[in-house]
C-alpha cells in the first residue's frame, strides 16, 4: 500500500476496533442494569433496542452527509460521540435516563461504518487489502470489548466503568487528528462522468428514491430479508446471552476475597473472540461454495446450536463450553456471507446505497431482536427463548433456499464479481470487501 492508504487504513482501524469495542461491551452491562434499576428483561430490551435501532437508522444518513461533509469529520465525530455517550451511562442515576444515553450512543455510532466504507472505497489504491485490514481491527475491538468490562466490573461499579470506558475514545481521536490522507486519492476523476447512473440525472431525496426503488427488486427484497432476519436474531442473542449465563449453575459467581468472579463474563468474551476464527471459515466458504448453500449451512448449523444449548448446560462444563464456541463461531460465520450475498443481489452503481440497507436491516430493524429477546425472558422460559430464536434462524434459512430455487439464476452473472462499494458488524456484521477479498474482514 503507498502512504495515503496507510493513512486511511490507520485512521479507520482505529475508529472501528473502538466501534466493536463499545458495540459488544454493552451486553455485559444488562446483567448490572437489570439488578440496579430494578425492571424486567423487557423493559431493558427496549431501552438497548432503542440505542440499536438508530445504528441502523442513521446509516443511511450517514453515507449522504460523508459524501458532503466528507468521512474524516463524521469518524472523528463518531469516535468521541460513542465515548461522551458512556459518560452519560454512567451518569444514569434512573432507567429514563439510561435511555437517552443509549440513544447518544446508537446516533454516534451510526455515523462509522457508511463514512469510514466510503472513505476506504475513494481514498485506498489498494481496496481489498485496505478492507481486511479494517476487519481484523474490528476483530480487535470485539475480542477486547467485553473482557475489559468483564475485567473492570469485576472490582468496580458500573458506573466507574462506564466512565472509563470514555477513555478509549479520548484517546482514539487524539490518535486520528495525527493522520493526514486525501479522501478521494482512489477515485479516478476521468472515469467518473462514464460511470452507469442510477438516478437519471435526479439529486436529494428523488436520487434517494430512485436508486432505492432499483435495488428493492427480485433477490435483493429475499437478501434483505435475511439481513433483517440474521439481525433480529444477533441483536437478541448476543444482548442477553451474558445475563442467561450468568443464571446457569455451570457459571455460579466465584468469591475472590472481597469481590465476586464472575465466570459467565469471561465464556461471552471468549465465545465472541472466537467468532473472529468464525468469519475466517465464512469467507472461505463463499470462495469455495455457492454463497447461497453457504449461507443456509451457516443458518442451518446455528439452529442446531441454538436447540443444544440447554441440553448442553445440563450436560455439564465441557459440552456448554463447545456450544458456546460454536454458537459465537456461528454468527460471524455469516458476517462474510451476507456481505458476498448482499453484493451478488444488488448493481455495482447502487451498492453503497445496499450497504446502507444492509445496516438499517441489521441494526435498526435488528434492534426488534433485543426487545423480543426482553420480553420473552420475562413472560416465557429460558427453554422458550432458544426454541423461538432457533425459529427465527430456521427463517433464514428457508429465505436462502428461496434465493437459490427462485433468484440465483439472475445473481450468478456480472454483478456477483462487481467490486464492493460498501460494507458489515455486529456483530458484529462485514464491512464492505469485495466478493473476491472477503477473508477474515469484520464487520
Amino acid at each position: 500500500m503507498n502512504r495515503n492508504d496507510r493513512a486511511i487504513v490507520g485512521f479507520t482501524t482505529i475508529g472501528h476496533a473502538t466501534f466493536h469495542l463499545y458495540e459488544l461491551a454493552i451486553p455485559l452491562f444488562i446483567v448490572y442494569w437489570l439488578a440496579d434499576f430494578d425492571v424486567s428483561a423487557a423493559v431493558i430490551g427496549a431501552v438497548v433496542g432503542g440505542g440499536l435501532a438508530l445504528v441502523g437508522v442513521g446509516a443511511l444518513g450517514s453515507g449522504v452527509l460523508a459524501d458532503k461533509y466528507g468521512s474524516a469529520r463524521l469518524v472523528t465525530a463518531s469516535i468521541l460521540g460513542m465515548g461522551g455517550s458512556f459518560v452519560l451511562i454512567g451518569l444514569s442515576p434512573r432507567i429514563e435516563v439510561l435511555s437517552l444515553a443509549l440513544l447518544a450512543w446508537g446516533a454516534a455510532s451510526s455515523l462509522y461504518h457508511p463514512a469510514a466504507l466510503s472513505l476506504l472505497t475513494r481514498g485506498t489504491a489498494e481496496q481489498g487489502t485496505a478492507l481486511a485490514y479494517h476487519g481484523a481491527a474490528g476483530n480487535v475491538g470485539t475480542a477486547i470489548g467485553p473482557f475489559a468490562a468483564a475485567v473492570l466490573l469485576t472490582f468496580a461499579p458500573w458506573e466507574w466503568v462506564a466512565f472509563a470506558f470514555a477513555l478509549p475514545a479520548v484517546a482514539a481521536a487524539a490518535l486520528a487528528f495525527r493522520f493526514d490522507f486525501d479522501e478521494t486519492a482512489g477515485v479516478d476523476p476521468a472515469a467518473e462522468p462514464d460511470a452507469p447512473s442510477a438516478t437519471d440525472g435526479e439529486t436529494g431525496v428523488a436520487a434517494f428514491l430512485a436508486q432505492s426503488r432499483r435495488l428493492f427488486t427480485g433477490g435483493f427484497v429475499v437478501a434483505f430479508a435475511i439481513m433483517m432476519v440474521h439481525g433480529v436474531y444477533s441483536r437478541g442473542v448476543i444482548s442477553f446471552l451474558p445475563e442467561i449465563l450468568a443464571d446457569l449453575p455451570l457459571f455460579a459467581p466465584v468469591p475472590i476475597g472481597a469481590e465476586s468472579f464472575e465466570p459467565s463474563q469471561y465464556v461471552f468474551a471468549g465465545l465472541l473472540l472466537l467468532g473472529a476464527g468464525g468469519q475466517y471459515v465464512g469467507g472461505k466458504l463463499t470462495d469455495r461454495v455457492r454463497i447461497e448453500h453457504a449461507l443456509i449451512g451457516a443458518y442451518a448449523g446455528i439452529v442446531a446450536v441454538s436447540l443444544a444449548f440447554l441440553p448442553a448446560a445440563s450436560a455439564g462444563i465441557a459440552p456448554m463450553l463447545v456450544v458456546c464456541g460454536a454458537l459465537g463461531a456461528g454468527i460471524y460465520m455469516t458476517a462474510p456471507i451476507r456481505q458476498a450475498l448482499l453484493a451478488a443481489y444488488s448493481a455495482a452503481d447502487v451498492r453503497g446505497l445496499s450497504f446502507g440497507y444492509f445496516y438499517l436491516g441489521v441494526y435498526g430493524v435488528g434492534a426488534a431482536g433485543a426487545a423480543l429477546a426482553g420480553a420473552v425472558l420475562t413472560y416465557g422460559s429460558t427453554e422458550t427463548f432458544f426454541v423461538v430464536f432457533a425459529a427465527i434462524a430456521g427463517l433464514a434459512v428457508v429465505l436462502g433456499g428461496l434465493l437459490l430455487v427462485r433468484f440465483s439464476a439472475a445473481s450468478s452473472g456480472g454483478d456477483r464479481g462487481d467490486d464492493s462499494d460498501g460494507s458489515d458488524a455486529d456483530e458484529a456484521d462485514h464491512d464492505g470487501t469485495d466478493p473476491g477479498d472477503r477473508d477474515g474482514v469484520k464487520s
